[in-house]
């Protein structure tokens, strides 16, 4: 197996409250991951800590190890700032910069030293349209952000996010808040994006994690109960909880 990501007894802290324990996960490269589980269970911290986003919340500690490539991201002199241009991230809001649709997307690229303005231009347009969004978008490039819908704000973010080439791209409930045809765009996306990237999705739609995803990993109070095939954990789940679970019996 090919694993992209590996967990090993992971712990992690929220001062005296342990909000995860002893996560053991694999996740293969060019895979879909889908999260599940219901609201403070777990799912977002896990996330995070791919990225060590809960790094800069105060009183935080985390324990066991996480590797990307098999190289340890907790290490003690892992370039954390390298890991997040590794590791993107897309949120359930979509959060596009105050500026022009061409500078969210060509920001990444110049904090990252790129300054040719075609292979900026270049790399715009790829990633718009690796996003479906370059035909809606590309007659006003030059106008703001703020004024596209929510559904291409996401995708904006989504194309902002794969410009500078992660390896990895993590997303919490990233349709959460948009509508039925925006929300299949972006499950569409996800399918074309793992040919590139290997992803892991926090969700609340069981139908959506079926939908998108190769594996499943259910988390209940702070605990990985089982992780599967996605097909698997959806008809045939080894635990009674996740089948009680996915089949709305609590939640």
């Amino acid at each position: 197996m090919n694993n992209k990501i590996t967990a090993s007894d992971v712990c992690f802290y929220y001062g005296n409250n342990q909000a995860i324990k002893n996560i053991n996960l694999a996740v293969e490269k060019n895979s879909v991951l889908a999260l599940i589980g219901p609201s403070g269970c777990g799912k977002s911290t896990f996330l995070r800590c791919i990225n060590r986003m809960n790094d800069i919340i105060p009183g935080t500690k985390i324990t066991g190890e996480i590797k990307i490539d098999d190289e340890s991201i907790y290490g003690q002199n892992f370039d954390v700032t390298n890991l997040r241009r590794r590791v993107g991230m897309v949120f359930q809001k979509s959060n596009p910069f105050p500026q022009s649709i061409f500078d969210n997307i060509a920001y990444g690229l110049k904090i990252n030293g790129i300054k040719d303005k075609y292979e900026i231009e270049r790399i715009v347009e790829h990633s718009l349209k690796s996003t479906a969004l370059w035909d809606e978008v590309k007659d006003r490039l030059n106008k703001s952000a703020m004024g596209l819908s929510g559904g291409q704000q996401q995708r904006l973010c989504i194309a902002r996010t794969i410009a500078v080439q992660p390896d990895v791209i993590l997303m919490d409930e990233p349709a959460s808040a948009l509508d039925p045809i925006s929300t299949q765009k972006i499950e569409e996306l996800i399918q074309t994006l793992k040919e590139n990237f290997t992803i892991m999705i926090v969700t609340h739609n069981m139908q959506q994690a079926a939908r998108v995803s190769d594996y499943t990993a259910f988390f209940y109070m702070g605990e990985l109960i089982e992780v599967n095939k996605t097909e698997i954990i959806f008809t045939k789940p080894d635990k009674e909880m996740t089948e009680n679970y996915i089949t709305g019996k609590f939640g």
